[in-house]
């Protein structure tokens, strides 16, 4: 009689665990983790973006309501501070879905994606959202937080973690991006609940996307640059242009995603042979003859 009433009671804590489970955060972290893990592995490179872009469409179509619904904050990891097109359609697509959770998730990740870029298609669609949820509070607050995050820093600054060209990575950035898109893996629990900090972990990603020139005491140094489209020249001989369709201005610049920029003239040499980007110090180059006028 004791060993049954002890299995009872057993049987009812278990219940009750299965419950409580099943109220908390039983949202199949690790399929949602798996999606995530595709964006980390495809970032930064073109080939395996446009890859991964296939297979988030995939997922879209044949995952389960789980994967659907992380997939948005994926394309934004994959898409950080890019705002492509056909991104932006996807994601304005499934920010009218009857499904709440990958309504915000798709909300968050426009705002992911054209941070710091003042798109101004991004900016349209995000307008129209703010009144297509003009009732529903949360999407409402996911919408004026996707605008202020298009409108980063006016312009000026940029969510990306890569850096010098692509040369180089930011750990801590991707960290930053990170603890909020996992947070969002149960947003009503988390970021939209009482957990709404989690927004501020996205500052040590935030870096500007400006370059600027300095000279070797620290002052700024106004300098002539060529900006334009970048250009792959891996594996060419010789000295091959870098960019393509540039035009010509003058420090302070802002680079777009994809730009890249070179010293119009020899007057002023950097210093490292990283890409210009950021903040430069240059050098006077000794070699340097003025033209004749």
């Amino acid at each position: 009689m004791q060993i049954d009433d002890q299995a009872a009671a057993s049987s009812e804590d278990a219940n009750t665990t299965s419950t409580g489970a099943t109220m908390g955060f039983d949202f199949h972290a690790h399929q949602g983790l798996a999606v995530l893990g595709i964006a980390i592995i495809a970032m930064g490179e073109e080939v395996g973006q446009e890859m991964a872009f296939r297979m988030f469409g995939h997922l879209l179509r044949f995952g389960e309501t789980p994967i659907k619904r992380i997939v948005p904050l994926a394309l934004a990891l994959c898409y950080v501070s890019n705002p492509q097109l056909k991104v932006l359609d996807t994601l304005s697509k499934f920010s009218h879905d009857s499904d709440p959770e990958l309504s915000y998730n798709s909300v968050l990740a426009m705002g992911i994606v054209g941070a710091g870029t003042n798109n101004a298609r991004l900016a349209a669609m995000l307008r129209q959202l703010a009144g297509y949820h003009a009732r529903d509070p949360y999407n409402l607050f996911l919408v004026r937080l996707a605008q202020g995050l298009t409108h980063l820093g006016k312009g000026t600054l940029t969510l990306t973690p890569w850096h010098s060209d692509h040369a180089l990575f930011r750990p801590v950035s991707l960290a930053g991006l990170l603890t909020l898109l996992v947070s969002c893996l149960e947003m009503r629990m988390t970021f939209m609940g009482r957990s709404d900090y989690l927004i501020f972990y996205l500052t040590p990603a935030i870096q500007p996307r400006l370059l600027m020139t300095f000279d070797k005491d620290l002052k700024p140094l106004t300098v002539t640059v060529r900006v334009g489209q970048a250009v792959d020249v891996v594996g060419q001989a010789g000295r091959p242009k870098t960019i393509t369709g540039f035009q010509t201005h003058t420090t302070p610049v802002l680079l777009a995603h994809g730009e890249r920029a070179e010293l119009a003239t020899d007057e002023y040499l950097p210093v490292t042979n990283l890409p210009l980007e950021g903040f430069v110090i240059l050098a006077k180059n000794p070699s340097y003859e003025k033209p004749a006028a």
